[in-house]
């Protein structure tokens, strides 16, 4: 069975840290990229950043550019995104997503398989 857990999502005040974790289960996580994205209430779901389990290709949205860093531990087939100074606009549902083949993209519709998703609120 395929899965990908998220966890670390809570609340915390601006300017504060979280880092969030993706495990992966079921499926070669060499063969896949994972991507986060995340969707605040009333708004489209927002790609923010990607890696290759090599971390070898990395994106990051502008929105959390410098803030914000994506790492991949194979030996533990888990993605990290560490979020740094943060803000109450980054408050969102955040989801990892698994897409075949490693490819570059932000649109949710070519990812394969999705997680639940974890709650993240800043507070200002």
């Amino acid at each position: 069975e395929v899965q990908l857990v998220e966890s670390g999502g809570g609340l915390v005040q601006a300017g504060g840290s979280l880092r969030l974790s993706c495990a992966a289960s079921g499926f070669t996580f060499d063969d896949y990229a994972i991507g986060w994205f995340r969707q605040a209430p009333g708004k489209e779901r927002e790609a923010i950043s990607f890696t290759t389990s090599d971390n070898g290709i990395i994106y990051y949205a502008d929105s959390v550019k410098g803030r914000f860093a994506i790492s991949s531990d194979n030996a533990k087939n888990t993605v990290y995104l560490q979020m740094n100074s943060l803000k109450p606009e980054d408050t969102a549902v955040y989801f990892c997503a698994a897409i075949l083949g490693g490819r570059l993209s932000t649109k949710s519709s070519d990812y394969d398989y999705w997680g639940q998703g974890t709650r993240v609120t800043i507070s200002s």
